[in-house]
This record gives structure tokens, sequence and C-alpha cells, in this order.
């Protein structure tokens, strides 16, 4: 191949350089079976210099009674002249893709898949380590729900490029999708880039609807949202063993809200209920709209040092309380721009009076129970050497209710990692968190009779 570098890898399920899909998907819909990888049967990787045959579009009965669709492998292929990524598919679909800058990626945006692989595989540099300077076009590719209905795969670039095609492709009737790349400057990026900025409107993805405020809901027992953090295409934070942050703040938050509801003093309700992605804003919208009196976002962390461990919580703050406190707001509002969205200017907060006040005793409220939850974990000793910090999180600020930010460890902690991935250690953790919640409420109730008491007090006459 002379100069020319090249590439290619493949990945099944197990991260394995063989094609495994290949037996699913000629045997599994005739067994009637769900479609998995057969570790016994694989043939060699296709060369992307065979001659594949388009697929015929699908009419209206055909994708009206279509399966779900599996992606079964993927392979990227890279050189000097482009990169070509590969999706072998379970059944026909139908793929668009796009340029986004800010950071610069390329989208691809899919009928709902279900992506039976490892994520791992499309962190093409181990965790911890950087990119080579001489690496291809594509730096690093993930996958996953975006919406209902809707997947989404997000490619990050090492340098600008252009789509030269998205083919639907098959061969002795094994769909595929192929994503096929070529280097371009950051002039002709940039324009592709603001071309479907113009034509696109922004998605957001999906929440469930809210309920309009009733003077019955009012009267209803506070109501806690518990925020599982990333979701569906924004893995979030990834453990050297393929651990993914969203898998285990999912699971820490069901297991908060099964304790909380167990109590019976408050109503509880979680942003997502599934592996979907949902935005920075949407979040916020959701607990406003639903008239939480608490919000609590569950998130994980990883860092180059594995020395670093224990939880911390955040609360919201126009300035940030350290150097660690402003990398993780960072991180966490770059979530958004990890699904593919572009990145928007945050509007400035501009209210009256009586928004500065709320805003005001809101933020003391979040403050008042950060401590308490400190107090709580500490008896834990699962707490990091600074636990208490504050920055500008986009999804903590809403004006009018108590926020809090939860990052239970450290993925890159061997300590945090055990902990994290134990259903025990979980059972503990949460069981805390939901007895610092109901302490909170309780203190707050307190301090609303004491002040009723005291107002009538003054009130009688002497």
């Amino acid at each position: 191949m002379g100069a020319e570098r090249k590439a290619a890898i493949f990945f099944n399920r197990s991260g394995a350089a063989r094609l495994c899909a290949r037996a699913a998907i000629l045997l599994l819909p005739a067994l009637a079976l769900p479609a998995l990888a057969l570790p016994g049967l694989c043939w060699p990787t296709l060369a992307l210099s065979e001659e594949l045959t388009p697929l015929p579009p699908p009419d209206a009965a055909a994708r009206a009674g279509q399966p779900k669709i599996s992606a079964m492998a993927a392979r990227l292929e890279q050189s000097d002249k482009g990169a070509v990524l590969t999706f072998e598919l379970s059944a026909e679909a139908r793929a668009t893709a796009y340029a986004v800058a800010g950071p610069d990626r390329i989208i691809v945006d899919l009928p709902e898949v279900a992506f039976l692989m490892d994520p791992a595989v499309g962190r093409l540099v181990p965790v911890g380590k950087a990119a080579k300077s001489d690496a291809g076009l594509i730096k690093s590719y993930r996958f996953g729900l975006f919406a209902p209905g809707k997947s989404r795969v997000v490619i990050d670039l090492a340098r600008p490029a252009m789509i030269r095609r998205v083919a639907s492709m098959s061969r002795d009737g094994a769909p595929r999708i192929e994503i096929d790349l070529v280097p371009a400057d950051a002039t002709q990026f940039a324009a592709a880039a603001a071309e479907h900025a113009k034509i696109d409107p922004v998605t957001t993805g999906t929440t469930a609807p809210a309920k309009p405020a009733t003077a019955v809901a009012q009267a209803e027992k506070p109501l806690v949202v518990i925020d599982p953090g990333h979701g569906g295409v924004d893995v979030g934070a990834a453990g050297k063993h393929g651990e993914q942050e969203k898998a285990i703040v999912f699971d820490f938050a069901r297991a908060l809200a099964a304790k909380i509801e167990a109590n019976g003093k408050l109503r509880v309700i979680l942003t997502r209920t599934q592996d979907v992605f949902i935005s920075l804003s949407e979040r916020v919208r959701f607990a406003r709209e639903h008239h939480a009196a608490l919000f609590m976002s569950i998130h994980a962390d990883t860092l180059g040092e594995a020395s670093v461990e224990g939880a911390t919580i955040y609360t919201v703050s126009n300035k940030a309380s350290d150097a660690e406190a402003a990398r993780i707001a960072e991180k966490e509002n770059f979530a958004d721009q990890a699904a593919g969205l572009e990145r928007k200017e945050e509007a400035e907060e501009i209210g009256d009076i009586l928004f500065d006040l709320t805003r005001r005793e809101t933020r003391a409220y979040s403050r008042q129970f950060a401590e308490a939850l400190v107090s709580r974990w500490k008896g834990a000793g699962s707490l990091n050497k600074n636990p208490l910090r504050a920055a500008g999180f986009v999804v903590l600020k809403a004006h009018d209710v108590p926020s809090v930010l939860l990052e239970l460890g450290y993925l890159s902690s061997e300590k945090d990692l055990a902990k994290l991935t134990s259903p025990q250690w979980r059972d503990t953790a949460s069981a805390t968190t939901a007895q610092a919640i109901e302490a909170f409420f309780a203190a707050r109730d307190k301090q609303a009779q004491q002040r009723q008491q005291a107002a009538s007090a003054t009130a009688r006459p002497q």
C-alpha cells in the first residue's frame, strides 16, 4: 500500500476481530429468535472493495411490518484518502448524515436500532491515553437511542472531513450502512455545518409530557425528580473495563426512587426511564413543569489519576468553587454536544426582583440540602476529600427548584468502581441518600411551621 496508511478494525459484540453477526442475520429470522451474535459461527471479514448491491427502496407495507433493527457489528477503515465506517445490520435502514461544528462532528441519524455491540468499540483511543497526531479522520464514534423511534451515530473528527456518501447496501442478503468520509479543509467543513444549521431545527431528545399544575397537585406530597445523567447516544464517562456512566447512574436512580417510594412520604419521578438521550434544557424543563420540590442529577466521573475517589455533591453558582468543579461543570455541560446537538450560547438570566428573590431562596435550599447530604454520606465513608463544591452546571439552573448534582464516584478508581458496580453498595448508598432527602423535607416543614407560629404570635393583639 506504499505510503498510504491503512488500518482496518472490525468488532463484534465482544470486540473480537471477526464477523459473527452473519449467523444471526441468516439463521435467527427462520428460528423466530431475538437477534444476537453466535460465537461459534464466524466468517472472515468482508473487504470494502467487494461489489455491493444497493438495497431497493422499501414500500409502505414493508415499512409498516418492519421488525426492530439490530446492529450486529461495526467496522472502521481509515487511510490517508479518507475513512469508511460500516455497520452490519439485521434489516434495512435508511440513514441521513450531516456536519455539526463546535466541536467538529458528523451526525448520522437512523430509525431505532438496537446496537448489539460493546460501546467501547468506538473509543479508538484507550481511556487515559492521548490520540496520536497522525491518526485518521475519525477520532472516535458512539451510538445509541436519541429519541423514541430514532437512533444516532456521532462521529468525532480528528480533522475536518466531508461526507462523500452514506449508503444502505446489501451483500448476500446481509444489509449494512456505510458512512464514507473524505478529507476537507476547515472552510469547507464550516460551510457544510452552517448550511445544515440553517435548514434543520435542533432536536433535544425526549421526556415524559409534563402535567399542568392543579390545586390538587399543589396539595399533594412533595415531588422529587431524580435525573439519571446522560443516556442513549450520550454514554458519559467510561471505565477501563467497559463500564458506562449512563448505566451505573440509571441503576442507582432506580434504586433511590424505590427507596423514596417505599417510605411513602414523598412522590418521585425519573427524567428518563430507559436508555435514551435527553438534553440538559429538557431535564430542567421537566423538573419545573412537574413542580418539583427537589431535583437531583446523578452522575459519575473519570480522571487520569486513579488515586482520586469518593462522592462529591455540587450546587450551582456563577463562579466555580475551584478548578476541579469548573472542569466537571464544563464536562457535564458538554453532554448535548456529545449527543450531536449544536452548541447554543446560554441566554443570560434577566429577571425582576421576585425572580431574583426566588432564585436566591432556591439556591439557599440547594446548599442546605447539599450540606445535609454530605453529612449523611460522611457516615458511609464514601466522600471525596473536598465533597461540597459549586459551579455553573446547566442542569441545576432552574431558578425555582432546589437542585443538586451528586457525583457518585470515579470510574477511574478501582475502589470506587467496585462500589459503583456492587448491588450491595448501591442498596446502602441509595438508602442513605433517601434518608437525607426525607430529612431535608422534614427540616423544611419544621422551619415553615416555626415561621408560621412566629407570624401568628406577632399578629395577635397585645
